[in-house]
């Protein structure tokens, strides 16, 4: 009888722009949902532990599920093109740590070019913020447009730095298509309570699927709707 295969958790990469707020969200994804899973977590710094360290004063998980990879490289090369360094610490994080539910790997900031390799992870979303201007979902680049998921982040900001979440809202969905898009604030209700629902559907169809998900990232077709939020 031929054994059946190893049960591995599902890998959500999250990726974006210097301070859009990725480990932010992390933080709040994993106050969310670790009651119900067991969720670890890869982050990439170049050449510090930063966000990992920030991840474990959060004290939203057990400190052994945190690792930190410092990839002394461009932050694209260690999660599209050599991906070796990431996907043998999200393995031996599952080995050590396991059986886990899910695992979330962050990339080191980026900029709007950066996409996962479907090697590494299984699902991406890609984060900005409107500190970083308006203008940043109508200039495209394959980080907002072919992510699963857009997070436009910190809009309770928007007031302060002169954006217009509605615009950036429709500039991104004329850029994604079918793809979803959420505008989120981490300090105000509903927080990252709509990422986290999310996540639990691409949990949802990942385990239907036996281990296989759809994701725009390989360049599989999509065919999840959009649901564009401002909260």
């Amino acid at each position: 009888m031929q054994a059946e295969p190893e049960r591995r958790a599902l890998r959500i990469g999250i990726g974006g722009p210097v301070g859009s707020g990725k480990s932010s969200l992390i933080a709040e994804l994993c106050g969310e949902l670790s009651d119900s899973l067991r969720i670890g977590v890869v982050t990439n710094d170049i050449y510090t532990t930063e966000d990992a360290q920030f991840l474990r004063a959060t004290g939203v998980l057990e400190a052994e599920r945190i690792v930190a990879v410092q990839t002394g490289c461009c932050p694209h090369t260690a999660i599209r093109d050599d991906i070796t360094t990431n996907l043998e610490a999200v393995e031996q994080l599952e080995r050590d740590e396991g059986p886990l539910d899910l695992v979330l790997v962050e990339s080191g900031g980026d900029n709007l070019t950066a996409v996962f390799s479907p090697a590494l992870a299984d699902a991406q979303i890609f984060v900005i913020d409107v500190a970083g201007g308006d203008d940043i979902p109508r200039k495209g680049g394959p980080g907002i447009a072919r992510a699963d998921l857009l997070v436009i982040n910190k809009t309770d900001l928007a007031p302060f730095v002169g954006s217009d979440v509605g615009r950036m809202i429709s500039d991104a969905a004329g850029r994604r298509e079918t793809l979803p898009v959420l505008a989120l604030s981490l300090r105000t209700p509903p927080r990252a309570r709509p990422a986290a629902d999310w996540v639990l559907a691409q949990l949802a169809a990942f385990s239907a699927a036996g281990g296989h998900l759809h994701s725009s990232v390989s360049g599989a077709p999509d065919h999840r709707h959009a649901h564009a939020h401002t909260h």
